[in-house]
Parts: C-alpha cells; sequence; structure tokens
C-alpha cells in the first residue's frame, strides 16, 4: 500500500543547477547522505526517498543575486509519522545550510489526513471566542496593556478598570510580561479578574483578558489553572519561547483559548513562509494567531499582512478546518479600519491598538470609542472624513494618528 504523502513548496535561490540542488535538499532530507552508503538500495529509495521537483524560474537574477526557482519536495508519510515536531525537522531542519542553496523560504504544505486525526486543532476558535466575549458580530476591539513592563499589578488592574468601563472586548499582556518580581502572575491575574468580574456584574459582558503564561511547561499548567480558578477566559503563549513540544502540551491541558503570539517572528520568517508556518500552530490548537498589522511599525507589507490573515480564515481539511481568529497589531490605530476591511472583507478578527488606543487624546474610553466608529464606518462604506463630522472621539483620533501614520486617507 503507498503512503501518503507530505508536500512542500520552496522558493530556493541558487547559483548552482537547480535540479542538483533540489536533489541534494532531497537527500539529506530522507534517506540519502554525502556519499553513496550499504543498505540505501533502490527498494529503500523507492520507500523513503524524498522527491524533488524544479517547478518554474520565478526570479532571474542578476549580477549580484542568483536566480530563485520555485521547487518542490514531498516525501512518505511513513518516514516520520503525524508528528510536528518531527515534520518541522523534515522541512525545514537541515537544508537551509547546504552548499548548493544560496536561500531558501518554505512557503506552503500540504499534509495528509492523519495529522488531523493526530492533532486536535483550537478549541474556541472564532465561534467560541466571540461566544467568550459576548461579540457576535464585528471585529473585536482589544489592546495591549502598556507600559508593557514596570507596571505592578495595581496599577496594571487599575488599568483594566478603565478599559472595561470604557467597553473594550480584549485584553492581553505583552509578550514582555509574564511572571516577573515587578508583576507577579498570580497577583496580576487576582486583581485583574475582580476588576473584570466586578464590570461583568455590572454590564453583563466579560472582557477576554488572554494573561501571558509564557515559560517551563510545569509553570505553564499551573498559571493556567491560576487563571481558570480566577474566572478567566484566556491565556497567551509566545510560540517561538515555548516550541512545539511545549505547546502540545499546553493544548492538551488547557480548557481555554489559547492567544498564540509570534515574536521572534522576524528571524523565523528567513525560512518560512507566515502561510506555511500558521499552519502547523492551528492544527496544534491555537485560537488566536498575530497576523503584523496594516501599515505596521514593522518591515513587513501591507500585502502580506493580509495573505497571512486570509490563511487563518483558510480550511486546513475538508472535514478538519481549524480557522482561527487573525490578530491584527503593531501601531494600529484608527486609520487602518478602512483599509483593513476593504483588503479583508471580514470582521471575523481582533484588531489591537496599544499606543493606538492610550494616547488618544481625550483618554482611554474615547480611545475604544474612535477605534469602533471606525470600523462602523469602514463597514459600512462610509468615508473615515466623513464619520468623523459628527464623531468627535474619531476626528480626534484622526487629527492624531494621521500624522503618525503618514496617512493621506479620508
Amino acid at each position: 500500500m503507498t503512503s501518503p504523502r507530505i508536500h512542500a513548496t520552496y522558493w530556493l535561490e541558487t547559483g548552482d543547477d537547480p535540479r542538483r540542488a533540489a536533489e541534494v535538499i532531497a537527500g539529506e532530507q530522507s534517506s540519502g547522505t554525502f556519499v553513496a552508503i550499504p543498505g540505501e538500495d533502490e527498494a529503500l529509495k523507492q520507500r523513503a526517498a524524498a522527491t524533488h521537483a524544479v517547478q518554474a524560474c520565478i526570479d532571474e537574477g542578476n549580477a549580484h543575486t542568483p536566480p530563485t526557482y520555485r521547487i518542490t519536495l514531498s516525501w512518505p508519510l511513513a518516514n516520520l509519522g503525524p508528528s510536528l515536531p518531527q515534520l518541522m525537522a523534515t522541512v525545514a531542519g537541515n537544508l537551509y545550510e547546504l552548499k548548493p542553496v544560496d536561500r531558501l523560504q518554505l512557503m506552503d504544505l500540504e499534509l495528509p489526513d492523519a495529522f488531523a486525526h493526530a492533532y486536535p486543532g483550537p478549541a474556541f476558535g472564532i465561534e467560541g471566542t466571540r461566544a467568550l466575549c459576548g461579540v457576535p458580530h464585528g471585529p473585536l476591539i482589544g489592546t495591549i496593556i502598556k507600559p508593557s513592563v514596570g507596571l505592578d499589578a495595581m496599577a496594571t488592574a487599575n488599568m483594566v478598570d478603565q478599559l472595561c468601563a470604557a467597553g473594550i472586548d480584549f485584553i492581553k499582556d505583552d509578550e514582555l510580561q509574564a511572571d516577573g518580581p515587578a508583576c507577579p502572575f498570580e497577583e496580576r491575574v487576582q486583581r485583574c479578574m475582580d476588576v473584570i468580574r466586578h464590570h461583568a456584574q455590572r454590564t453583563g459582558k466579560k472582557v477576554m483578558y488572554a494573561f501571558n503564561l509564557t515559560g517551563d511547561l510545569d509553570e505553564m499548567r499551573r498559571r493556567h489553572d491560576w487563571v481558570l480558578s480566577q474566572g478567566g477566559s484566556a491565556v497567551m503563549v509566545s510560540l517561538n519561547s515555548v516550541g512545539m513540544a511545549g505547546f502540545n502540551a499546553l493544548r492538551r491541558h488547557s480548557q481555554l483559548p489559547i492567544h498564540a503570539h509570534r515574536n521572534g517572528w522576524g528571524y523565523v520568517q528567513a525560512g518560512w513562509s507566515y502561510v506555511a508556518w500558521q499552519k502547523l500552530w492551528r492544527l496544534a490548537g491555537a485560537d488566536h494567531m498575530h497576523v503584523n498589522g496594516i501599515a505596521n511599525k514593522f518591515q513587513e507589507s501591507d500585502a502580506s499582512v493580509i495573505a497571512s490573515a486570509r490563511a487563518c480564515h483558510q480550511a486546513l481539511f475538508s472535514h478538519k478546518p481549524c480557522t482561527v481568529m487573525p490578530v491584527f497589531s503593531s501601531g494600529q490605530t484608527v486609520m487602518q479600519a478602512h483599509p483593513t476591511w476593504e483588503a479583508l472583507q471580514s470582521t471575523d478578527l481582533l484588531f489591537l491598538a496599544g499606543g493606538g488606543l492610550f494616547a488618544h487624546p481625550g483618554g482611554i474610553a474615547s480611545g475604544v470609542q474612535a477605534l469602533r466608529e471606525a470600523w462602523d464606518a469602514a463597514v459600512a462604506g462610509i468615508p473615515l472624513n466623513e464619520a468623523a463630522k459628527t464623531q468627535r472621539a474619531l476626528r480626534q483620533a484622526m487629527d492624531t494618528f494621521a500624522p503618525l501614520t503618514g496617512s493621506t486617507r479620508t
């Protein structure tokens, strides 16, 4: 019986013969090595060797840069089984530094159904997150506690009190804040959840706070259980800090949505496209995935951001879609609502503004109000300037943030 196969697409930059480079990569990542050895007979190659093909030249290069080719590699599932850690070692292991490779980026992955059966996927995803937040329609408007570090647990809770009073949907710790002695995790959770429960009793709406529990396995389990005991409704983890095995262990233990932060993406993207990378974490069980944001403060293009968000909405398997909430953040303000809506045509997202909320001249409540007004106008097809004529908070936000974002949008 033929084993199901894993398929990967790469962009390969090489000054060598691309067919030879692809052959070297395929051999290194399956049954071959740098020299023929006893035991590597044709029967074994037929059974275990990776196949390879050069699909097209996508950039002919120039005097300073070699050409770039689209290549595909395929492995029999029998080589590794439906294991995400082993998948990472197979499709992104010792191949980037091979001599025929000038540059290599994994662009996409197709996985056999065995992976869908082996991993749980998101427990909450889009629908579960909306239900817990009490937001059936529209974007979830959220923020990140700022300053990122330096606030103690009491000061953090005071800020949460203002955010809840302003009608925020979602709050998260910054990835730099977990369990430092200046702001201990358990005290921060207890004080913040006391505030959130108080507002929930008043309004009937419980704000979701994703507490950053990143740490060793035992620490993460213990912190998760503390959040759960205090009535919390989400936890956050830094994916590149805990790794796939650590995340898998957390997902098996968790009874709460997992907000997956991609900090460290700058070094990961040298070898991965986000479209390929996010598939693994969704299958493992992330509920929210960071995708950067339109007109962000980093180097990523708007087109790349939107492609990442769309990928989060695309089904992994026909019988197990594993769709998740894309998280827009990084320099987000009222100025990004219209272009985000126009490009994505969906409000199944978390829209997080840190400075774009806290720096509103009218204060936190006006910051939240302005973000809602901007998104309402975007979805309704009303130009931002037109909406701002009758909405003071939005006008103040535009006057404040348009010069900072370089936007001339009306």
